[in-house]
């Protein structure tokens, strides 16, 4: 898989932007600065953005040419983040150690989603949320980007089911209009998604 994400963004412009997603800087903008997670971060325009804003960030993926884009990001814009090379199957971090934990277009196989959305709830400190944006199975009639797989697009049952326990905020479905780079173009089916740790 990393091969796949090493190729997308093996090019000069940052395919999905450099500024961060609309949805998880709204959510960001109203909480007090902590220790943020951004599992599956590509080129780094969330991590930039949360460093930007004082939070003290980790982030890992797996491709490394996601990950030289996104330190070349942060140098430009001097800041500093902890960026580290993972797969998600290897991510391995101290139980209760984030505030947030951001989870924007990291899409899965079923198996796999469950247990990693499972093992982020033990990485959170009491009080911590989840964010997440993603692509809904209706995203399969528009050309705007993600998986054209339907098992790994989500729904609110499934959201429901994998953060069974959590106080959940929001979760809608919805349609938006995305302008995030060159692979995020034009009407696109998402939801979106907050819940506390309690």
């Amino acid at each position: 898989m990393s091969l796949h994400w090493d190729e997308r963004y093996n090019r000069k412009e940052y395919v999905y932007g450099s500024t961060p997603n609309v949805f998880f800087e709204n959510q960001l903008t109203d909480l007090k600065p902590g220790d943020i997670l951004l599992p599956c971060e590509g080129e780094g325009r969330n991590a930039l953005f949360a460093a930007q804003s004082n939070w003290n960030v980790v982030a890992f993926d797996s491709s490394e040419v996601g990950k030289n884009k996104a330190m070349a990001l942060a140098t430009q814009n001097n800041v500093s983040y902890d960026y580290q090379i993972l797969d998600v199957n290897e991510a391995n971090f101290e139980l209760e150690s984030f505030n947030v934990i951001a989870l924007i277009y990291a899409h899965f196989k079923p198996q796999l989603r469950s247990k990693f959305h499972a093992t982020i709830q033990g990485w959170l400190k009491p009080g911590g949320k989840i964010i997440l944006e993603a692509f809904n199975p209706n995203q399969l009639n528009y050309n705007s980007g993600g998986p054209k797989d339907l098992d790994m697009l989500y729904s609110t049952d499934i959201l429901y089911k994998d953060f069974e326990g959590m106080k959940i905020e929001l979760i809608e479905t919805s349609t938006i209009v995305l302008d995030e780079g060159a692979f995020h173009q034009g009407d696109a089916a998402v939801i979106r998604f907050v819940a506390q740790k309690v």
